[in-house]
């Protein structure tokens, strides 16, 4: 287990837009609906319990347009989240370049990981903090998971699902995906 100053610690880092986007264009295939979308404070308490560690969660943001949406900013405060407002030029992928940094300063300080997201652009960054000595997940909608984050289960990544493992919506969701036969439950289909 990996140990910080204070102990053992989790970072958990949060692609709001991806996380958003898929829920909207691959899930539901409109913009969510305030109730469905994720209780954020749902995905940090299962950060806190799956390892039992203390979390600083990240959660970043595309600010460039030089507005931040307050009410939402203010929310994540007080669900304990540190927003991380990013700006940069027009057409910059600045939330992922900013994950990016960040994956890779925690390749040279303790703690496990978590990233809420299904971008295939944090790969390398990702790969490079499986080094047996932390945990690392990725929590996102299983189905919708880069294949390249399939591959490195066998090294270590565990691949947490947002609905499924998280129950981070207070309504189902209309997801079409292999289900487990041992976690088929008809009723939800009846």
């Amino acid at each position: 287990m990996s140990q910080t100053p204070d102990g053992p610690r989790t970072y958990l880092l949060v692609d709001g837009e991806n996380i958003d986007a898929t829920l909207g264009m691959s899930v539901l295939g409109r913009r969510p609906n305030p109730d469905e979308r994720p209780r954020w404070d749902r995905i940090t308490e299962h950060a806190r319990s799956r390892w039992g560690n203390p979390v600083t969660a990240l959660f970043f943001l595309n600010a460039t347009s030089g507005q931040m949406p307050m009410s939402f900013v203010q929310a994540l405060l007080a669900m304990g989240y540190h927003p991380i407002p990013l700006s940069g030029d027009p057409g910059e992928k600045v939330v992922d370049i900013g994950i990016q940094r960040t994956l890779a300063e925690l390749r040279s300080r303790p703690g496990d990981v978590l990233l809420a997201s299904h971008d295939g652009d944090f790969l390398p960054q990702v790969e490079d903090l499986l080094d047996g000595e932390r945990r690392v997940g990725l929590i996102a909608f299983r189905e919708f998971v880069n294949l390249q984050f399939a591959e490195l289960a066998d090294r270590g990544l565990e691949v947490v699902d947002l609905e499924d493992d998280i129950h981070a919506f207070t309504v189902p969701l209309p997801r079409v995906r292999i289900i487990p036969l041992a976690s088929f439950d008809p009723a939800r289909y009846l």
